[in-house]
Order: structure tokens, then sequence, then C-alpha cells
């Protein structure tokens, strides 16, 4: 879908941050990241997905943007608010699609339709089995509506809502570019609360899945097993605390990343049982939670496959005029989602 007109700004909020990204484009085609920002939220903001402190997003939201002119942003929705479901379909035209995919849409969707934004885009084309494959997605109008609401209360302008998969699938493809024919490639976005697993088979989506476990899950144990406060524990986790670190820490954190690594790895089994596919090429990790190396480590040893980090910065370097270097520090692997947000433009076809 060709897209017009400036970038949009990618808004991230998520369980334990709200991230920022501005992506600036010259007429070269090369791209520059204008802006960044960070912005911590207490806990309890967000809970299983659902929105319990709205002021507390809001204030964030008014202090990243404070000063900042341009107000059109791109924003993103996960969890259990949305479906993805990859289908078979019968070779028709678009027009006969866009009839048709309401009932497929009832047949594949577990919420009313009534209740729901539904979307979906071909991806491949059987010709000689009078097949096509369809990626069909449906995210919870309530949901939309109350990230749309607190952006707009920031009064910021909402332009598209997108999906965390899709806009790491985006920051990937324009880093790296679209993986070979052939290859199959987990994109593993593993945020405070929530895991989301994309696998791209031959530069398509074959398969996503949503994990209820992240970086919280870690700090938790960490601050239960050594009674100390949430920001002790968070600073053990990440290798920022100052002085001894307590002997257990690692053993605490590889039990953590062992059970986090396992449900990842039941899920690509199941892919491959299930999909016909024979192997996983490589896993690219990205989220606050991709800074653990335990994690890299284990997903590498269960998987048996080169496990790197989703750099964002090859897809758009920071400008040093505008960006402070120590913000964005450590911060790339949280970044990925509002870079990704930010490649989108003001003119295209919503997700």
């Amino acid at each position: 879908m060709a897209s017009e007109g400036k970038n949009l700004v990618g808004v991230d909020i998520g369980t334990s941050s709200i991230k920022l990204c501005e992506i600036k484009e010259n007429r070269k085609g090369g791209r520059t990241l204008v802006r960044f920002g960070y912005h911590p939220l207490p806990a309890q903001t967000i809970v299983d997905g659902h929105i319990m402190n709205a002021g507390a997003i809001v204030e964030g939201l008014e202090r990243l943007f404070h000063k900042v002119k341009r107000r059109d942003v791109a924003m993103r929705v996960s969890g259990h608010s949305v479906i993805i479901k990859k289908i078979s379909m019968p070779l028709m035209t678009p027009a006969e699609l866009s009839e048709q995919i309401n009932w497929e849409a009832e047949q594949h969707i577990p919420f009313e339709l009534a209740d729901v934004q539904v979307d979906y885009q071909v991806v491949n084309r059987r010709e000689e089995q009078g097949q096509m494959d369809v990626l069909l997605v449906a995210a919870k109008k309530e949901e939309i509506g109350d990230l749309t609401n607190l952006a707009l209360e920031a009064k910021l302008k909402p332009r598209v809502v997108d999906l965390d998969a899709f806009t790491v699938q985006n920051c990937f493809e324009m880093a790296y570019g679209a993986p070979p024919a052939g290859q199959t490639v987990v994109l593993l976005h593993v945020g405070a609360s929530l895991t989301t697993l994309n696998i791209l088979a031959s530069g398509s989506t074959a398969f996503t899945r949503d994990i209820v476990n992240g970086g919280n899950a870690i700090t938790e144990e960490i601050q239960r097993q050594l009674g100390i406060s949430q920001e002790e524990a968070e600073a053990y986790k990440c290798g920022s605390a100052q002085g001894i670190v307590p002997a257990q820490v690692p053993q605490i954190i590889r039990d953590c990343v062992s059970t986090l690594a396992g449900e990842i790895q039941r899920s690509l089994d199941f892919y491959l049982a299930t999909s016909g596919d024979r192997e996983i090429h490589r896993v690219y990790v990205s989220g606050g939670t991709a800074n653990v190396q335990a994690l890299h480590d284990e997903l590498a040893e269960r998987c048996q496959v080169e496990v790197m980090g989703l750099d964002p910065l090859l897809v758009a370097q920071p400008d040093p005029k505008t960006v402070d270097p120590v913000a964005l520090q450590g911060r790339t692997a949280q970044a990925v989602v509002a870079y990704g947000l930010a490649l989108r433009k003001e003119r295209e076809r919503a997700a």
C-alpha cells in the first residue's frame, strides 16, 4: 500500500513506560531519528492490558510532547484485545473478498463482530491450488477507543492504530530487509508483561501468538526471594545496580528466563508441527527484556539457532542535535515498537 505525507510520531504505551520516536526521511531515502522520549509509568498503571490509571498516561504524554509541534501520532494495541489469524480462502477478486470477509471473520474470531474493527490482507496467492492465504485481524473497538481518547486528552491527533506484531515486523524489514524465500525468521518482542511472537515464513506472517509473560516476572521473583523493593530488583535484573549483586540473582534470572523460553519453544514446536515448515533459521529479540543476556543464551540453547537483538538504529540513526544519546542508551531494544510506529505515514490504510 503506497503511503504519502510526513511520518507520524510513534507512541508506544507499554505496561511500564511510554516510548516516543519521531523519524524524518530525506529526499535520498535516508532516515534520521529526530526525537526520542521515554517516560516511566507507575506500577499498576496498566494491569492485564487494561488501563487502570489513565491520568498517569495522559500526564506522561503531555510531558513527552511538551513544546513538540508535531502531534499526529501512530499508536498500537496488543494482547487479549487483538486476534490475528492466517486463513485459507478460495481465490477471488478484491471486491469478492471485501464482501466475503465478514462471514469469514465470524467463523474465526471469538468476539461479536459489532465489537471489533476487522481488517485483512492477502499474503499469498496459490494459483495452482485455487487458494489464497489471508491475514485476518480484529481489534476490540473499546480498546482502540480507550487508546485514542488518552491521546486526545493529551491534545494529540491519533491517525493510525497498529498492532504490536506488525510494528516490530515493520522495523525489522526496514532494518534487515525481508527474509529470503525459504527462510523462517522469528520476531520476539519481550515487554514487561507480554511477549509477542511473530513467525515470518518466506517474508510474510505465518503464525503469531501472545504469551502472558515478560520482564516483570523476573523483577517480581527477585523482589520476592530477596525481600527488596521493586526498584532494587529491577536494577539487579538490568545489571545497573550499584555495589555487589547478591549471589542468588543470576540463578533467579536463569530460572525465570527458562520458564519464558520454555513457553516460547512450545509455540515454535507447535508451529513446526502444524505448518509443514521444517526449521527456524534465526530469532530476533526486542523489548526491554531483550537486554537480559540470559534470555538470548537460553533461547539459543533450546532452539539451536542464532539469537540476535533487533537493532532499530539500522533504520534511523539519532540526530545528535535533537536526541540525547544518554536518553537512548540501553533503551534501543525498548524503542523497537515506537520505531515501527514512526515509520507509518499520514496518508495510508491503517493496520
